[in-house]
């Protein structure tokens, strides 16, 4: 059964991540680049500006929404996680270091992708029946291409829902069951034989956390992931520095490498992969699955935000994808690579290689430090896509069925701390791609929605503000 599972998911993922997706996924991003006058790096300074100024401003938020920075923070909790260590090791893994220059070019485009979402999920969110804020890629398809798209939207969040128990659940509590082993295991805290029993509480104390902060509705997800988020980037960053400087007389080899595999991957794996294709392919997924960029949930979130200015909100999305995939993603490859430990290339790898970067450079004591790291990416994760699944059942139904999703949602951290998740993460990176089909379709054909937004914004109190 599981062998016939694997064969249909290999067949859609390789149609989904084929040359279409590939094509979608940079003409979107490309076409509202260029309808926004590339915007993302036109108005950087700006974006940056705007976003670093909010998030050290302290303000509360009205009932039934959260602050500008709490929103960010949510969305940033979905999009740092496993994608950022496990999926980049994945990517060199599979595609050579070259994927990282093309993880590097579908960060470009996606800034302005993801721009444009969350602008457009401020602008056509509604008012639920709990007084809640909400939106999204759902709402914008309704709202902003009538009843005839409605079919559309609910396609979305029919995978969205299907997605979140593998991206944003299962593979998550995986990756924080193998990091807190792996520690344990260094330091002869537990045997191997004890592994299974560590699993299991592992999944349960992680279920019932879920639960406890998911049920307590959107302020207390963001009183989280506000505290949550801006700790573990600092402390993975940190980390990360550490190992490049230590290591530093091998970062221009290390950008040789990436640059030159992304065009000829023979040339630095050996021959092993050969394709320019599967760099590219393992590049942008990896690349997607990590920040998120054209599938539309971080933008679930940021519909939430006390705010009156969807584009102002909007440089939230370019901060995103920035912070996620320039910044947080090129460390881990640096970690990787400039460590110098082996690579098995052509074989599938995960955090187990990035945490090899860390230990190699600092010695097993660090293990404990990235696990805690690993454990925040990864937790805050389940946390920011157990809204996104909750948004997209009350699309489907009503919010009545939040809370039973939401128990459900959290029991399944129990499986994914205690199954072997191989085709798990497979099935996860094609759901990804099925999110992603009719959200770029909306982008395209509201982009002259973003357009003439992005304008009035500039053109007024937002030139200066």
């Amino acid at each position: 059964m599981l062998q016939i599972i694997e064969t249909i998911n290999t067949a859609v993922n390789n149609f989904i991540w084929g040359v279409p997706a590939m094509v979608c996924i940079f003409g979107v991003g490309l076409y509202l680049s260029i309808r926004t006058g590339f915007l993302q790096i036109r108005k950087f300074p700006y974006a940056i500006r705007t976003t670093l100024g909010r998030i050290f401003r302290k303000r509360s938020a009205s009932d039934g929404a959260i602050t500008p920075f709490q929103a960010v923070c949510t969305a940033l909790a979905a999009t740092v996680g496993t994608g950022n260590i496990a999926g980049v090791a994945g990517a060199i893994a599979i595609g050579g270091p070259g994927a990282i220059f093309w993880m590097w070019v579908s960060a470009l485009f996606g800034m302005c992708t993801k721009f444009a979402e969350v602008t457009l999920a401020v602008h056509f969110r509604e008012i639920n029946a709990n007084g809640e804020l909400v939106g999204g890629p759902m709402y914008y398809i309704k709202n902003g291409l009538g009843k005839k798209w409605n079919w559309l939207a609910y396609l979305f969040a029919a995978f969205g829902v299907l997605t979140v128990f593998g991206t944003g659940n299962a593979t998550q509590v995986n990756t924080i069951t193998t990091a807190i082993n792996s520690a344990l295991l260094n330091y002869n805290i537990i045997s191997k034989s004890a592994v299974s029993t560590s699993n299991l509480i592992i999944g349960i104390v992680i279920a019932i956390l879920i639960a406890m902060i998911l049920l307590g509705g959107i302020k207390r997800i963001g009183q989280v992931t506000e505290k949550l988020v801006p700790f573990m980037a600092l402390l993975y960053i940190l980390l990360g520095l550490g190992v490049i400087l230590l290591n530093i007389q091998n970062i221009p080899s290390v950008f040789v490498s990436i640059f030159k595999g992304a065009f000829q991957p023979s040339a630095v794996t050996g021959g092993i992969i050969g394709s320019m294709f599967l760099s590219i392919k393992k590049g942008v997924s990896r690349g997607i699955f990590s920040n998120e960029a054209g599938l539309g949930t971080g933008s679930i979130a940021h519909a939430c935000a006390d705010t009156k200015k969807p584009v102002k909100q909007g440089m939230f999305g370019i901060f995103e994808v920035f912070t996620d995939t320039i910044v947080i993603c090129t460390l881990t490859a640096l970690v990787i690579l400039c460590s110098g430990v082996p690579i098995t290339y052509g074989e599938a790898a995960g955090a187990e290689l990035t945490i090899l970067g860390f230990t190699s450079t600092y010695g097993n004591w660090v293990s404990i430090f990235t696990a805690v790291a690993m454990c925040c990416f990864a937790f805050s994760t389940a946390l920011g896509w157990g809204l996104y699944g909750a948004r997209c059942i009350e699309f489907l139904f009503s919010e009545k069925v939040i809370k039973p999703f939401m128990v459900v949602y959290a029991l399944v951290a129990i499986l994914g701390a205690t199954a072997n998740l191989g085709l798990m993460w497979n099935i996860a990176e094609t759901f990804n791609g099925l999110m992603a089909i009719p959200n770029l379709i909306a982008l395209f054909l509201l982009s002259g929605t973003v357009v003439r937004l992005t304008k009035e914004y500039f053109a007024g109190e937002g030139k200066e503000n």
